[in-house]
């Protein structure tokens, strides 16, 4: 589909989906919506982002190896100390 369709925002932001858009890609209530600020363009994708999924995984491994935020840090900072010497 690569029709241009202009919607409108409404009150509290809402957008509405026109239903042939809804239909060609299964929307239904309650389903959720990739929004991507591509500096000003804003591409919306009925696909989750792949970026909020990664992160997940890398988050999940390093939780299952015991790393915290705090540890990671330090050896960030280790790291840096040693390369700027």
């Amino acid at each position: 589909m690569s029709d241009t369709i202009t919607v409108q925002v409404a009150q509290r932001g809402v957008v509405t989906l026109p239903k042939s858009i809804r239909e060609a890609y299964g929307l239904q209530p309650g389903d959720t919506l990739t929004l991507l600020d591509l500096g000003g363009v804003l591409l919306l994708s009925p696909r989750r982002s792949e970026v909020d999924a990664l992160a997940e995984r890398i988050t999940q491994a390093l939780t299952e190896r015991g790393e915290t935020i705090e540890s990671m840090l330090h050896a960030l900072r280790e790291e840096r100390e040693r390369y700027a010497s």
